[in-house]
């Protein structure tokens, strides 16, 4: 049962995902493309953790933080696209209410801690390049283990202000999720109680962490940027710059795909969009 009486209302048990397209063949092919790229992204990811396990020239800071940011790839992608992927070949995309906690919680979760990683990452560039000398001193093995501890804990903070703003809520009538899967903002407009302190709490909470890794990058790679054009030898600038050309494409894959589904107002682009 999808929906069960609680009063004058009818409390949501279930809830029906709308998913990308209700096309039949448009389904099959997204099936397959998606399919590739989420075997691609974990055999990707399990290479790069194994490679950096099995290889001692590879046991430094960058490479741990790069070890634990592919692991946060991998659960950040499968809290979403498995599911994603079955509901193409049903009839019908459902989901439990703690199915949809679940969901919620990770994609919360590992989307923070891959915010904070790639800001630690760029912490850690800015020493290696401004401050060689003191690189081992400002990231010795306690430091990396404190900043990546600092990461996983802020990534608990975003999901328990998620989950406590979802089981706050009060879900009444209709069932059906304007997505492919339970993010915070479709699900609070099934809403049928007022959620603005809940949704002022969560935005918040998420804002700020955006806010606080967005600036830690850009303030780092600001110094990084002068160090290199102080440099007089243009080998010396190729090799600096290149150590971060990796790391600058990740942020802004992550925080361009951030600001297109989160920040952008809602009148310049639509759901199917």
């Amino acid at each position: 049962m999808a929906l069960l009486a609680h009063g004058n209302h009818t409390a949501v048990t279930q809830f029906i995902l709308d998913g990308l397209t209700d096309d039949p063949v448009l389904q099959i092919l997204l099936f397959i493309i998606i399919l590739c790229i989420y075997l691609v992204t974990l055999s990707g990811n399990l290479s790069t953790i194994l490679l950096i396990r099995i290889s001692p020239q590879l046991h430094r800071p960058m490479y741990f933080f790069l070890s634990h940011l592919a692991s946060t790839d991998i659960g950040y992608s499968s809290s979403v696209t498995p599911n994603m992927l079955v509901n193409f070949l049903m009839e019908r995309s459902t989901i439990s209410y703690l199915g949809c906690i679940i969901q919620l919680d990770s994609v919360a979760f590992f989307g923070t801690v891959e915010c904070c990683l790639l800001a630690v990452m760029a912490y850690d560039r800015f020493v290696a390049i401004c401050s060689p000398l003191l690189y081992s001193t400002k990231m010795s093995t306690q430091v990396c283990v404190q900043l990546l501890i600092g990461a996983y804990m802020s990534g608990f903070l975003i999901p328990s202000s998620c989950t406590l703003s979802f089981v706050s809520i009060v879900f009444c009538g209709s069932n059906r999720v304007n997505h492919f899967f339970c993010d915070f903002t479709p699900l609070v407009e099934l809403s049928c109680s007022d959620v603005s302190v809940f949704t002022a709490v969560t935005t918040f909470s998420s804002g700020t962490t955006i806010l606080i890794t967005v600036v830690v990058i850009a303030v780092s790679y600001t110094y990084i940027l002068i160090t290199i054009l102080k440099m007089r030898s243009t080998e010396g600038r190729q090799k600096a710059f290149s150590t971060c050309t990796s790391h600058l494409t990740a942020v802004t894959l992550f925080y361009g795909t951030i600001t297109f589904i989160y920040v952008m107002p809602k009148s310049s682009y639509s759901t199917d969009q």
